[in-house]
C-alpha cells in the first residue's frame, strides 16, 4: 500500500515582532475607554518627555528621540517608521515653538496629568500597564496609539 504525500501547503508569512508586540500590548488595552485615555494620554506624555529632557539641553532631547527611532527601525515596520519620523518631527516643533520659560514646568505638568489619566485607564481596564512587565511597552504605547489611527484610516502598518 502505498501513501499519498500531503498536499504542499505554503508556508505562512512569520508573525512581525512589531505585530507580537502590538498583540500583546493590546491585551491589557482592550476597555474602550482605556483604549480613547491612551490615544491622548501618550502622546501627551511622549510631548511631555521630550520637552523636559529639551528644557535639560536640547541635545538630551535629540538623543532620546534618535534612540526612539532606532528602535522603530529595529521593528522592521516602514509605515510605522515614517509615522513615528513625522510624529518625532512634529513633537520637537513644538517644543521649539513653545517659549522657553514655559517648557520645564508645562511638560512636567503634561507628564504627571498624562500618568494620572493611564493610571485611570488601568484601573478601569483591571489590568495592570503592560511596561510593568517589560520596559520597551514605554515604546509601544505610540505605535499602539499610531496603529489604531492607520487602521481607522485603512492602513495596515
Amino acid at each position: 500500500m502505498t501513501t499519498q504525500a500531503a498536499p504542499h501547503e505554503p508556508d505562512s508569512a512569520p508573525v512581525r515582532r512589531v505585530d507580537q508586540l502590538l498583540a500583546h500590548y493590546a491585551e491589557s488595552h482592550r476597555h474602550p475607554a482605556n483604549e480613547r485615555i491612551h490615544v491622548v494620554a501618550i502622546p501627551v506624555i511622549m510631548l511631555s518627555i521630550v520637552g523636559m529632557l529639551f528644557a535639560l539641553h536640547p541635545w538630551a532631547a535629540y538623543a532620546f528621540v534618535a534612540a526612539s527611532l532606532v528602535y522603530y527601525a529595529l521593528l522592521r515596520s516602514p509605515v510605522f517608521l515614517g509615522v513615528m519620523l513625522l510624529w518625532t518631527a512634529l513633537l520637537l516643533a513644538i517644543v521649539h515653538a513653545l517659549d522657553a520659560s514655559w517648557v520645564l514646568p508645562g511638560s512636567v505638568a503634561l507628564f504627571v496629568a498624562g500618568w494620572i489619566f493611564q493610571f485611570i485607564g488601568h484601573r478601569i481596564e483591571g489590568r495592570k500597564p503592560s511596561f510593568f512587565e517589560d520596559i520597551q511597552y514605554l515604546y509601544v504605547g505610540p505605535l499602539f496609539v499610531a496603529d489604531l489611527g492607520l487602521r481607522r484610516l485603512g492602513i495596515r502598518a
